[in-house]
């Protein structure tokens, strides 16, 4: 628990019996819980303007041809400038006063020097706000915003991704450069909830599925089909935990999110949790934007969900991460500028250049 319980006058006085004891703390609990509520105060998401057809690769290389698009950061972007872009826009309009800001990504523009003082920067947030990198994974995204759900203050957990590959490759197809910024805090401030955290669930295991040396800028990926027998099993335990934790049923969600660098097994365990699978892993539109990925598309599913919905986001990264969330009225007409928009206005890039 958050909060510290005050004396019980009673027991201070040596009247209070077990009973009426039990009575207090129970009633202190449900209090401090009621003003520790959390959740997402505002989403926003960047889209580098310019795509990239699978099939222009496909025409230039000669191979196979493939479906969708990819987006595509300019020669002037980076992980840091459009994670700063993405919250800019989150914050825009809005009475937030940010307590702490973290930066997420595989990608980071610098090492042994802190990103996330380049955004905080840009944002002219102050200089007693901290600002903190969650880098060197894919899960780190998805990390840092559990972390904040169940933290304190209002934090912006800000994820981005320069996805690349070997000529041809699938990470080079598949992949998509991009960011989001979620911002959490607590229920009952200036700034309205828009999606109230419920409930999470982890399960964590070592296993080679995918990584860089950090020498190199090229990921290695283990079989796919062996990938997929060590995620069914741990996404299957995290999601009962997660639906008992919230106390809930499958019937209860509304929709699923789920997304990871594992498409196979992405594709497999979102078909078989007994619940609708929401297009917004992005995959056909921007593609794979590795630890930015999740929170784009939570961004996407916040957007176009109803009030009252329950989501649930599901990531496949060296384990399996579920986080429920139940969608408030202060939704409508919180969305910036959607990720639906921003990719309907993006403009073309040939392979070649």
């Amino acid at each position: 628990m958050r909060g510290e319980y005050s004396i019980c006058p009673l027991h201070f006085q040596g009247a209070c019996s077990p009973t009426q004891l039990s009575l207090y703390l129970e009633d202190m609990t449900s209090s401090n819980r009621s003003n520790s509520e959390r959740g997402i105060l505002a989403v926003s998401a960047y889209v580098p303007f310019r795509r990239l057809d699978r099939s222009a690769i496909s025409e230039f290389t000669g191979a196979a041809p493939a479906k969708g698009q990819r987006s595509v950061a300019s020669f002037d972007e980076d992980t840091t400038t459009m994670g700063f872009e993405a919250t800019r826009r989150a914050l825009l309009g809005s009475s937030i006063a940010l307590d702490a800001l973290w930066f997420a990504t595989a990608e980071p523009a610098y090492l042994e020097k802190t990103n996330a003082t380049a955004i905080h920067a840009a944002l002219r947030l102050d200089s007693a706000v901290p600002a903190h990198d969650a880098g060197g994974a894919v899960r780190s995204g998805i990390a840092s915003l559990r972390s904040a759900c169940e933290s304190n203050g209002t934090v912006a957990v800000v994820a981005a991704g320069v996805r690349t590959g070997r000529p041809n490759s699938a990470d080079e197809s598949a992949g998509g450069d991009g960011a989001a910024a979620i911002v959490v805090g607590d229920a009952g401030g200036p700034q309205p909830v828009i999606a109230e955290f419920v409930a999470a669930a982890s399960e964590t295991a070592e296993f080679i599925d995918r990584w860089r040396e950090p020498e190199s800028t090229l990921n290695h990926q283990w079989e796919e089909r062996f990938g997929e027998t060590q995620y069914r099993p741990l996404a299957n335990t995290a999601w009962e935990r997660a639906l008992s934790n919230a106390a809930m049923s499958v019937d209860d969600v509304d929709g699923l999110v789920i997304a990871g660098v594992h498409a196979r097994a992405v594709s497999r365990v979102g078909g078989s949790l007994g619940v609708d699978v929401l297009a917004t892993d992005l995959a056909m539109s921007i593609g794979n934007a590795g630890a930015a990925g999740p929170l784009m598309a939570l961004t996407a599913a916040i957007e176009q969900a109803e009030p009252g919905a329950v989501l649930a986001l599901m990531v496949l990264a060296d384990g399996v991460e579920v986080l429920l969330f139940r969608v408030t009225d202060a939704v409508v007409g919180a969305a910036t500028d959607p990720i639906a928009q921003q990719i309907a206005h993006g403009g073309p890039l040939s392979y070649a250049k």
